[in-house]
């Protein structure tokens, strides 16, 4: 594999059809044939044209009993692509990085993400929520939601927390977007991370020169020259590939569930107290990140009854792993009353959960209800069944989500 992106290489178009199906969606749910794949067998072997032994893992316990293991398994990013990564396309940060290299970096990051250190982001993340409804107010007629709400909301916040121009915005959406989707071929992907790092390379260059009061400033003030600039870049990148599509994306599909069941919006209306069971329920019924980084086996084990070889790639459906009924009964349904199932892997799991867990929720619960409130009236603005959403994305989304005020 280790030439595939420098022959233009691609993925979608050499995997077949049932390889691509954990990544495809009926409506806001994961396809049948995916708990149907899970209740068969946990873990399954992937038929895969590339000479590679790859398992999907769907169990809840055994996609847990995985991501939780690093020492069986490695992130490493050499792992996926080979030898012929360079230091522009390798996107550094914590999420293809193993010990002790990702200890060290997680380390110098997790006390910027206390809640006592985000909690100074409160103030703002309310700001910029009531920004953006004031201006969707303004609007005449039919309001994307995507691109005036969801998309907007976590690239301020991002911009907020790294200490970035806002006016930057739009190019932060495009970089934090673009590596996603399957369908666009290994070269842009890669091309995607590399366009990122050297972005995000020069506002590191200036932050060093010049420290601000934002993560990246801070990380540059108390650490020196114990972070290099590349591994600045890497970290910036990580936040802004994990903050900012995944939390736009529950924005925008949470938002279509409450207008199809309006019981939810009601709720989130009538009482202050619905909206942290609601939030925590909605992230386990939608786990926008469908599939976590590949797991590759760094001994021969056994995982679900499977043989697993040495070098072989393990896939977690954290999507099919958190529709499990060995949770709890109706897995397949939204319901925020429902007692705790038990932490669902929505944020993944062991050391390389999502570090930026807790501002997403903060996001999420500063602007669910604050739209509900603003806008109690608000309705689809097309039929259900012509909204469009991300195909074959490893984070599922919506392209737009038009809807009428009221």
């Amino acid at each position: 594999m280790a030439n595939l992106r420098k022959k233009g290489f691609d993925l979608s178009k050499a995997l077949p059809e049932s390889t691509l199906m954990p990544l495809r969606r009926d409506g806001l749910d994961p396809v049948p044939d995916l708990g149907a794949m899970r209740r068969k067998a946990p873990v399954t072997k992937l038929k895969v044209p590339l000479g590679v032994n790859v398992w999907l893992v769907t169990g809840y316990e055994e996609a847990k009993a995985v991501l939780g293991d690093a020492g069986s398994f490695s992130n490493d990013f050499t792992n996926l692509i080979g030898t012929g990564v360079t230091s522009g396309t390798s996107p550094g940060g914590l999420g293809f990085a193993d010990p002790p290299d990702h200890t060290r970096l997680r380390r110098l990051l997790t006390p910027e993400f206390t809640m006592r250190r985000l909690s100074r982001l409160t103030p703002r993340i309310h700001t910029i929520v009531e920004e953006r409804l004031a201006e969707m107010a303004a609007a005449t007629g039919p309001v994307d939601l995507v691109e005036a709400f969801a998309m907007p909301i976590p690239s301020l916040v991002i911009c907020e927390l790294l200490g970035v121009p806002y006016e930057d915005r739009e190019e932060f959406q495009r970089l934090g977007t673009s590596r996603f989707d399957v369908f666009s071929g290994a070269d842009a992907s890669f091309g995607a991370i590399s366009e990122s790092l050297s972005y995000l390379r020069d506002i590191v260059k200036k932050e060093r020169e010049n420290p601000g009061d934002g993560l990246l400033g801070m990380l540059v003030r108390e650490h020196g020259d114990a972070i290099d600039d590349e591994e600045l870049a890497g970290l910036a990148d990580g936040v802004l590939t994990g903050g900012l599509e995944t939390t736009a994306s529950m924005l925008a599909l949470g938002t279509l569930l409450m207008l199809q069941d309006r019981q939810h919006f009601t709720a989130l209306l009538a009482d202050d107290a619905a909206i942290d069971p609601f939030v925590d329920e909605l992230l386990r019924y939608l786990t926008v990140v469908q599939v976590a980084f590949p797991r590759f086996a760094r001994r021969d084990l056994e995982i679900g009854g499977q043989a697993i070889g040495s070098g072989d790639i393990v896939l977690c459906s954290l999507s099919g792993a958190d529709r499990d009924e060995h949770l709890g009964p109706h897995m397949e349904e939204f319901d925020p009353t429902r007692p705790a199932a038990g932490s669902h892997l929505a944020f993944g799991h062991g050391i390389h959960r999502c570090i930026g867990a807790e501002l997403a929720k903060m996001e999420l619960r500063a602007a669910y209800p604050a739209l509900v409130r603003r806008f109690p009236e608000m309705t689809l603005a097309v039929p259900a069944e012509e909204l469009r959403f991300r195909k074959y994305s490893v984070v599922f989304g919506m392209e737009s989500l038009p809807v009428n005020l009221g």
